[in-house]
């Protein structure tokens, strides 16, 4: 696996984002209470899991990361770009029905989650500032430009101070895709994106697209966590090798004050 720090076997901690003081972490599907096909730390509360199941597996996670399980910021992901805006006014439960494909927030101590099966999960912090986002980019997001809607709604004047890890997802020895596919992400990255194979179906490298995205936006400072979800799916879920009754992980974010 590339860099991150292990807190538990549950999480994936972003050293680059942890060393700014905030608390940050990829899930993995170790750790938790579920049963199979969801074994063990499912956090997707619509895939067929037991409720109390999923229920436990936030408590641990929350538990580990510092936030109230309760209180923490999700959104109904439809593979977009609009995003949802935490103030001191938006309800924890009414963002489960607000179709959107990232979060961010600038008030102190808003829990940020998205939920991933082999899609990318980036987490940004602004160091300085405190704002925190958390997006999840499939390769219809990343065409919609998610990264570009979600940097423009943390309005940062400063990007290269902003902070950013790009979780475990499906990696370019298993993401093959259609020739359209593969050409809609070089459209909007560049053509190191896209890798053909000899009579074989090209395939995409979707997190080399997110990076692209955000480097051009002029982040430098882009940390990958974690490996290929279909390749390591003892440790993590992953919705191309399961099928439907995959369970899902989570990239999580906490703001915090202004320095």
């Amino acid at each position: 696996m590339r860099s991150a720090t292990p807190q538990s076997p549950r999480l994936l901690v972003p050293r680059s984002i942890r060393e700014h003081g905030f608390s940050a972490a990829f899930t993995t599907r170790l750790g938790g209470v579920s049963a199979p096909p969801f074994a063990s730390l499912n956090l997707g509360a619509s895939v067929g899991d037991d409720p109390r199941a999923v229920l436990e597996n936030h408590r641990r996670v929350a538990a580990e990361l510092g936030y109230d399980a309760e209180a923490l910021h999700t959104v109904f992901q439809v593979h977009g770009r609009a995003l949802r805006v935490v103030t001191a006014e938006t309800r924890p439960d009414e963002g489960r029905a607000v179709e959107a494909d990232a979060l961010v927030a600038k008030l102190p101590g808003a829990a940020l989650g998205v939920r991933v099966a082999d899609c990318v999960p980036v987490l940004v912090a602004d160091p300085e500032t405190g704002a925190v986002a958390a997006i999840h980019a499939g390769w219809k997001g990343v065409v919609a430009r998610v990264i570009d809607a979600t940097l423009d709604a943390l309005a940062c004047p400063s990007p290269e101070r902003l902070v950013v890890a790009v979780g475990p997802h499906i990696g370019p020895c298993c993401f093959e895709v259609g020739p359209e596919v593969a050409d809609a992400l070089v459209a909007v990255s560049h053509p190191g994106v896209r890798l053909d194979r000899p009579a074989r179906r090209p395939h995409a490298d979707l997190g080399a697209a997110v990076t692209d995205q955000l480097r051009r936006r002029g982040v430098t400072a882009v940390e990958p966590v974690g490996g290929c979800t279909v390749c390591n799916v003892s440790t993590f879920f992953s919705y191309r090798h399961e099928g439907p009754q995959s369970g899902r992980m989570m990239g999580l974010i906490v703001s915090r004050a202004p320095r």
